[in-house]
């Protein structure tokens, strides 16, 4: 299995993964992705069996400390030199799920964080998934008062190298 950045050649693969993995309403489409890839597809890791993308992890670099609902939407609020790797999505279709995938990208994307010179990640997901995270050393900040995202109720987590 290959990991690698994403680029707009990745944009149908990556909005067609992300529908399969979020409800309509939480999911971003193709245009945000398209936005995103173009400003910082270099914090795009995708993860692919041959030719078909299976997983993927994404987020930008920002200076700011929380994550925000606005994040999502304004994809120039990338700061490649920022403090923080926010982490928007954790991507694997259905079929490839428990076997590791999420994983690896999720490692790789604190690799190159600590690597880069960050402060750390900061990611948001709902209740279940927060012992998942930790395994990776993301600390439970609670619930979130900066996004709404999808009308979920949100829990920020951070791992601080």
């Amino acid at each position: 299995m290959l990991i690698r950045n994403a680029t707009l050649a990745d944009l149908d693969a990556v909005a067609a993964v992300e529908a399969e993995c979020f409800p309509a309403e939480e999911a971003a489409t193709a245009g945000e992705f398209e936005d995103r890839i173009r400003h910082y597809g270099n914090h795009f890791w995708l993860l692919f069996d041959g030719g078909k993308l299976v997983s993927f992890v994404d987020g930008f670099v920002t200076d700011e400390a929380d994550l925000t609902d606005e994040m999502y939407e304004k994809a120039a609020m990338h700061n490649e030199n920022g403090k923080w790797q926010m982490i928007f999505g954790v991507n694997t279709i259905p079929a490839y799920r428990r076997r590791g995938l999420a994983g690896r990208l999720i490692e790789r994307a604190i690799a190159d964080a600590r690597k880069e010179g960050r402060l750390g990640l900061v990611l948001t997901c709902k209740e279940k998934l927060v012992p998942y995270y930790a395994k990776f050393g993301f600390v439970n900040e609670g619930i979130t008062d900066k996004s709404s995202h999808g009308g979920v109720t949100w829990y920020q987590m951070r791992l601080t190298f």
